[in-house]
């Protein structure tokens, strides 16, 4: 891969160097409070960096809503936890026109949504409705209450959880409104001797410690805007499309025997965001440059929610992991 053409990779490289140090502060604060877990924190930072959204799914229990409390606690910035229950309402999300008697007018009430960080807890608790409220606030990051249409505040990020065992109660969550979500990571066990450390901190007597703030959103607007410096050669995009255009097509690349289990593939929003999220992933290991291991890395947590799945796919518990790595292994690396 040749990355000296037209980009001055060593100037690039000491500047990501530099820039990107407050990714180590940022570790050993959430470090203090999450325990194991790497690449969920890992790629927390890949949505924060890459002005993407996260969709974190796993049991109870696994620290998700700890992880994206914490990471709001390390940064100087506004955080709002909304609680997603079947009776909540949009305006309990986004606001409302409210009525004042004193001087006779309507003034609008700004609801949680107007912060930095949103922590959509249990997401798929609420009903469609509520869902979809969300749907232009994180596309568009604006919120139209009323006659007026009102900016959000920079950067603006929504972490949400889902419970995937319990079924009961929840609405499965809209096409649509999954595809806004850059990564869909899936939380696993912590290994026995990193759950050790967990009883150790949580029964400690002076209890967990202290999340300190220690980056400002200055920073993390800095550093989204070198992310996008970072080089990305040709033939690393070439890549990318031959990834996502094997979700689509797989009997081009010789995967013919995907097409039964494949409904639809990735659009052109899984292709920009498999592309920004290989720039962030690179950022974080402090390198100017993207390498075709940098797009294995995320290629599950930015393609697992974009690929559907067809009836037959499901009667043989064909599941979107074993399609990417049947197209991971297949498709050319550069």
């Amino acid at each position: 891969m040749d990355i000296s053409s037209s980009v001055d990779i060593r100037e690039l490289n000491e500047r990501i160097h530099q820039q990107s140090a407050f990714i180590e502060l940022l570790n050993m604060e959430l470090n203090k409070a999450v325990v194991g877990q790497k690449t969920m924190v890992e790629r927390l930072m890949i949505g924060l960096l890459a002005n993407g959204h996260v969709l974190l799914e796993g049991v109870p229990g696994l620290a998700k809503t700890l992880a994206i409390k914490s990471l709001a606690s390390a940064i100087h910035a506004g955080f709002a936890r909304i609680q997603f229950t079947p009776d909540l309402l949009p305006a309990d999300v986004l606001g409302t026109m409210v009525y004042n008697p004193q001087e006779h007018v309507f003034a609008v009430r700004k609801g949680p949504i107007f912060s930095n960080f949103i922590l959509a807890d249990e997401i798929n608790r609420a009903p469609a409705k509520v869902q979809s409220a969300l749907l232009e606030a994180m596309q568009e990051r604006q919120v139209t209450i009323g006659d007026h249409t009102y900016p959000l505040a920079e950067p603006f990020l929504v972490l949400a959880t889902q419970n995937p065992i319990e079924q009961e109660g929840t609405y499965e969550l809209p096409e649509a409104q999954v595809d806004r979500f850059m990564l869909k990571i899936i939380i696993t066990y912590p290994k026995k001797e990193e759950e050790r450390m967990i009883i150790r901190s949580n029964i400690n007597p002076g209890g967990m410690s202290k999340i300190n703030p220690v980056v400002t959103t200055d920073d993390i607007l800095k550093a989204r805007k070198l992310v996008r410096e970072v080089y990305m050669d040709e033939k690393i995009e070439q890549y990318i499309l031959d990834i996502v255009f094997a979700t689509r097509f797989p009997e081009e690349y010789k995967l013919a025997k995907l097409k039964p289990y494949i409904s639809y593939g990735g659009s052109p929003r899984a292709s920009i965001n498999l592309a920004l999220a290989s720039k962030a992933y690179a950022f974080i290991k402090r390198r100017g440059y993207v390498i075709p291991e940098d797009v294995r890395a995320v290629c599950h947590d930015v393609m697992r929610h974009r690929i559907g799945l067809t009836y037959e796919a499901e009667a043989e518990n064909i599941t979107s992991e074993q399609i990417l790595n049947d197209i991971l292994n297949v498709v050319e690396v550069p």
